[in-house]
């Protein structure tokens, strides 16, 4: 590998040291977000405080920041109440997973007691209900969803459940058969996954690979689904990927809305 020259790098650089594709630099780049100094070649460079804003970047983002609210946040200078706000955000994190934890003790409970599936769908769904809230409670699906789920009954959720485990054993029979992702078949699952999800709130395609995305960066998601069929987590995901780009989606900088 070749060293890197610390004083400046190049776009690919970048991309390898910070694990961001070239294509996501550029988007950055587009939306005002990092714009690094160029050669008199047109090559892109980037300084140790392009490196510095880009950190922030993605930490912003990893914490579901759109980037119209990175982009305003760190425009404004104040580097040191930006560091504070983001231990703050991962300490938020930290409580939030403690309650996850909680809520899997209670669904371990739920699940010695012989539940019914809508008593597994009911205890599911508020496993994650606090931390949804913290992520998406200022969006209109977040409302959407808590006004559907209100009014669900327990065959409501029994079909949920009952469709969900479907869904989920048909894709880890497509993995199995060697279905690629983008093919026909797989898209129906894709399309099938979003009505699964139009269930609680309007989802379009971006949003529906944003939620992809988390079966592979959280590891209770990735879990569940190689559980059934090793594999089925990074398939499900493609599978969603490749539907949603047929569909006009940006799928290397989807964002909520």
């Amino acid at each position: 590998m070749k060293p890197f020259n610390h004083d400046s790098l190049s776009v690919g650089e970048v991309a390898q040291l910070m694990g961001v594709s070239v294509r996501t630099l550029h988007h950055f780049e587009d939306k005002g977000l990092i714009v690094p100094a160029r050669t008199s070649t047109g090559y892109r460079l980037y300084s140790a405080n392009d490196i510095d804003r880009l950190h922030q970047i993605l930490v912003y983002r990893s914490l579901d920041f759109s980037l119209a609210e990175i982009g305003n946040m760190i425009d404004d200078g104040a580097t040191a109440q930006h560091l504070e706000r983001q231990k703050e955000l991962l300490a938020a994190k930290i409580r939030n997973l403690q309650s996850v934890l909680h809520a899997v003790e209670t669904l371990m409970e739920v699940n010695m007691n012989n539940p019914s599936p809508a008593d597994k769908a009911r205890a599911a769904h508020a496993q994650y209900a606090e931390e949804t809230e913290r992520r998406y409670g200022h969006t209109d699906a977040y409302r959407q969803s808590a006004q559907r789920t209100a009014k669900f009954t327990s065959d409501d959720w029994a079909q949920a459940t009952a469709e969900g485990e479907a869904l989920e054993a048909d894709c880890a029979q497509a993995l199995r058969d060697g279905v690629a992702p983008g093919s026909d078949f797989a898209n129906a699952l894709a399309e099938r996954h979003l009505e699964s999800i139009n269930r609680y709130f309007d989802c379009s395609y971006s949003q529906q690979v944003l939620i992809a995305k988390s079966y592979l960066a959280d590891p209770r998601f990735t879990q569940h689904y190689d559980e059934r069929e090793t594999g089925l987590a990074q398939w499900i995901h493609d599978a969603i990927a490749a539907n949603a780009a047929a569909h006009g989606a940006d799928i290397e900088n989807p964002e909520w809305g």
